[in-house]
């Protein structure tokens, strides 16, 4: 027995170095070797628990069991897009600080729409289209992906994957060593010569394999019996968008999709799993989490945004994409466990935002709901004005739940123009509050809901008057669904955190999106990015 000791202890010490290499960096800092940060784009909070019954043990029931879960996770301010949610959770922020106040804004510099990753100074790397024509440059202050770089002096690797350029940009930051996104015209990645000149070897070879192609000869049934999708409505119902090219029930025959066919791929759950084939391709391309310094891989899942946009959160797409989901992820936290070794990485999950019901599901179930469109309102008060005032062209832009009234026009009637605006938007059935962002500190609203206001407000960009619509009321048409409210359908996101020093737990405390980031600095032990205003969460950073 003695002998047996003695042999284990001296083992022990043998293998310390390496048991240390596995959880320190090269200064003695205890971190995980890899960490992954998924963002599942429109995932509402309440998937977890609708859907867990028929979630599989490895993919999000492994998180909630092994891991911990802050189930009170909400947006802290509005309007609730992408491109605001991926920054803010990267960054720590909000618009008012991080310049990325939607997916598209109104440049009263430029007079023009600006997309949020638009760059006009860069090219596509990886194929003769347009879609590379991207960077993180509208993004002001630096990310998580950014500090954890300039903590190792860049000798810790970035890698941004997401079907949307947006959704790889913002969340591999400035400093990244590669992001990228999906392009309709070839099906394959492509990046921006703001990166690199060429792809990488290994993600030429991945593009070489023509996946995405083979995965729409493949029909999209359920994975079930359709009959076992009691969380969901019924198939085919007339509210409900198709995939683009096919039709709006099951099933999906995706094969006969000949036009914009890499577009159509976007709406299926197949490329949830084309998006986690090249996560794994690039934790192997790019050897991530192979040495002492931590790398960080950033991976967004478009397709549920795309999916619920079409068919809605009560639809039996949804959930069989989430079904799907599920078993994904599961498959990419195996390989990870032999990649990377267990506990030795660091995953978060969360979301962007969340999604509306479709107003005529709620409608068929007696509960009020209804749509307004953003160029009907732009013409309504455009007409207003040119009747009251003798204005032409008064609105330049209604978007973003806000007004750009045209100073040019308007001039020194400005003050006087802008309250009749409110009393017009105030006016309008489907309006709940309306006010001019003059002096975001007076605002007519509830503290809570005044606080999203105004950290959604960036002086420098937004416009000049804000509304807000009722409840279960959005900008839309008459077919699926969208987000961008402050309620907490578009707001109240998952938050899941497993792996490395992580211990199990839930929490229905109030937190934030911002938090992500500054939790994620404090667990790392490096500067928190530099416009951050989260804080830790306590139950992981003691």
């Amino acid at each position: 027995m003695f002998r047996l000791s003695l042999f284990c202890f001296f083992a022990f010490v043998l293998h310390l170095p390496e048991i240390q290499a596995q959880n320190t960096n090269s200064e003695g800092t205890p971190r995980p070797k890899l960490v992954v940060g998924i963002v599942v784009d429109q995932m509402r909070w309440d998937y977890l628990e609708r859907f867990q019954k028929r979630f599989s043990d490895s993919g999000f029931n492994r998180m909630m069991r092994e891991g911990f879960s802050a189930d009170n996770t909400l947006i802290p301010y509005t309007p609730t897009y992408t491109a605001a949610g991926h920054a803010s959770i990267y960054t720590g922020s909000v618009p008012a600080l991080n310049g990325i106040i939607g997916n598209n804004w109104y440049s009263r510099e430029t007079g023009e729409d600006m997309y949020c990753v638009e760059d006009q100074f860069v090219t596509t790397v990886g194929s003769g289209s347009y879609a590379g024509q991207m960077s993180p440059k509208n993004l002001w202050p630096t990310t998580i992906s950014d500090e954890l770089r300039l903590s190792t002096n860049f000798r810790s690797k970035v890698i941004g994957i997401a079907l949307k350029d947006r959704g790889a940009i913002l969340p591999a930051g400035h400093s990244a060593n590669g992001a990228y996104w999906f392009d309709n015209s070839t099906g394959g990645w492509v990046t921006s010569s703001f990166y690199m000149r060429e792809l990488p070897k290994w993600l030429q070879q991945f593009n070489s394999r023509r996946i995405a192609a083979d995965l729409m000869e493949k029909d999209w049934n359920t994975l079930y019996p359709i009959e076992t999708y009691t969380q969901s409505t019924a198939d085919d119902k007339s509210f409900e968008g198709p995939v683009p090219g096919d039709k709006n029930r099951f099933p999906h025959e995706l094969s006969k999709v000949r036009n914009d066919k890499f577009n159509s791929f976007r709406y299926t759950p197949m490329a949830n799993d084309f998006t986690i084939q090249a996560a794994i391709a690039a934790v192997e391309g790019e050897a991530l989490g192979q040495d002492e310094f931590t790398d960080l891989l950033a991976v967004s899942f478009s397709s549920p945004d795309y999916i619920g946009h079409a068919f809605g959160p009560n639809s039996i797409e949804v959930e069989d994409t989430y079904l799907r989901l599920d078993r994904d992820l599961g498959k990419f936290f195996n390989y990870l466990d032999q990649k990377v070794g267990k506990g030795n990485y660091l995953v978060f999950l969360s979301a962007d935002h969340g999604a509306a019901h479709v107003p005529q599901f709620l409608r068929e179930n007696k509960i009020p709901a209804g749509i307004a469109e953003d160029a009907v309102i732009k013409r309504t008060l455009t007409d207003s004005v040119k009747e009251k005032f003798g204005i032409r062209d008064a609105v330049l832009h209604v978007m973003n739940y806000q007004v750009y009234l045209n100073y040019a026009t308007v001039g020194t009637q400005q003050e006087e123009v802008t309250k009749y605006l409110v009393k017009k938007l105030i006016a309008l059935p489907q309006m709940s509050q309306a006010f001019s962002l003059t002096d975001p500190s007076q605002l007519p609203l509830p503290e809570k809901v005044a606080r999203r206001v105004k950290n959604g407000y960036n002086q420098k960009l937004s416009g000049d008057i804000q509304f807000i619509f009722r409840p279960q009321f959005f900008d839309g048409g008459l077919k699926g669904t969208t987000h961008g409210s402050w309620n907490p359908y578009d707001a109240h996101i998952p938050n899941l955190w497993f792996g490395w020093n992580v211990k199990p737990g839930r929490s229905s405390r109030e937190v934030y999106m911002t938090d992500i980031a500054a939790t994620l600095a404090a667990m790392l032990k490096i500067q928190a990015p530099s416009a951050c205003i989260g804080d830790p969460i306590p139950e992981l950073v003691p």
